[in-house]
């Protein structure tokens, strides 16, 4: 767990170096994140998805629940090879909403119970690892609620692999980015992917540290 607590926080100043470094650099569609979202919407034949600008850093995100690809200011308004990138990878996601990719449908079905372990789960693993020799099985279900989340992290992986790609593919055919911008795109997405691996693995190994502390009380 602190090796991958270490990693967790070198991966994470590493992207916001790398989106940093290619926030600064132009690339030759000079469109700002808002044009780049449009226009790969209109290629796939997307019309009614909403592109929304929202307050914060690195907040892009896609809602499949009201179609609405959400830019943060600095991608939204910004013409570099980091806010195309991010843009495109947004509308990965409603690319793959609007084919109905079944990793994505599958995440937003778990959101709901998702939802409800992450409000629960601390407060019963807590008590549950207080009064285990009391209460043994309050812990086991404090960890079948983190097991939800853990579950989740692993699913969302293929998605956020899968709209890079779709992303990735639609700047080089699209003509929007020369070969060496489009290496500096995959290399922004490569960073923000890692973000989502060591999530993963950090509650795996969160999950399995549970688990010990209950075998050990079985045994």
């Amino acid at each position: 767990m602190v090796v991958i607590f270490g990693a967790s926080a070198l991966v994470s100043w590493r992207l916001k170096s790398k989106f940093s470094e290619y926030s600064q650099i132009s690339f030759r569609g000079n469109l700002s994140g808002a044009e780049i979202a449009d226009k790969m919407l209109k290629d796939n034949g997307i019309t009614d998805v909403k592109i929304i600008c929202v307050e914060g850093q690195l907040t892009d995100h896609y809602n499949p629940a009201d179609k609405t690809v959400n830019l943060s200011t600095d991608v939204y308004h910004g013409r570099s090879v980091a806010s195309a990138a991010v843009a495109a990878h947004e509308c990965g996601h409603a690319v793959q909403h609007a084919r109905a990719y079944a990793w994505l449908g599958m995440r937003s079905a778990l959101v709901p119970a998702v939802s409800f372990s992450s409000k629960y789960m601390q407060w019963i693993l807590l008590a549950g690892v207080l009064t285990i020799n009391v209460f043994p099985y309050l812990l086991l279900a404090g960890i079948v609620l983190f097991a939800m989340t853990t579950i989740f992290s692993f699913v969302t992986l293929p998605v956020e692999f899968d709209a890079s790609k779709r992303a990735l593919n639609w700047l080089e055919t699209s003509g929007v980015t020369t070969s060496q911008e489009h290496d500096l795109a995959y290399d922004a997405l490569k960073w923000a992917a890692m973000t989502y691996v060591v999530a993963a693995l950090g509650s795996l190994a969160t999950l399995l540290y549970y688990v010990s502390i209950f075998m050990r009380r079985r045994d």
